[in-house]
């Protein structure tokens, strides 16, 4: 996660109803690490797609993104090809909660993926829940995660974000 939780990269954009059998195709389900699931991110779909990403781009998408199966490898499978952030018009509510609990950000922003394309360059402000367009100069305002949430987030997950305030109780109860 960036510093001050501000992400940029270039965009990926994709359609509607992109479920989680295409995110990550049920054939790789074996894998359950992140670096294992990423090279097949998106491969039917994009057979280039994990090739072609850099670190730190974002995917955006039409309504109801990670749609589907409630497993976890579809967000483990962004993260694991270097997306930093996935914005769409809507979430599948599973997806979303399976995305914070990996440490993948999201944001629904329909305002925002209407005005880009794939290659625009977008800067993602979590903690203001803001998506500016650099290519056309445009801004636009989500709705930015409650503190807790973005905690989880930059810690890297749910997993690790109990690990650490286990840490900490037990420092402090020492």
């Amino acid at each position: 996660m960036s510093e001050g939780m501000v992400l940029e990269g270039n965009a990926w954009r994709y359609g509607r109803d992109i479920d989680t059998d295409v995110i990550i195709p049920a054939r790789y389900l074996t894998a359950t690490t992140p670096e294992e699931l990423g090279p097949h991110c998106l491969e039917d779909l994009d057979p280039e797609f994990a090739n072609k990403v850099q670190p730190g781009d974002i995917i955006v998408a039409e309504e109801n993104f990670g749609s589907g199966s409630s497993r976890e490898h579809a967000p483990l499978a962004i993260k694991g090809c270097g997306v930093s952030c996935v914005i769409a018009s809507s979430f599948a509510r599973i997806f979303y909660r399976n995305s914070i609990n990996v440490g993948l950000p999201i944001l629904e922003c329909p305002q925002a993926v209407k005005d880009v394309e794939t290659g625009h360059r977008l800067r993602v402000d979590l903690e203001a829940g803001t998506v500016e367009n650099l290519t056309t100069g445009n801004k636009f305002q989500a709705q930015p995660f409650p503190d807790f949430m973005r905690e989880i987030i930059s810690r890297g997950g749910l997993v690790e974000y109990v690990r650490e305030r286990l840490r900490e109780s037990k420092a402090g109860g020492a």
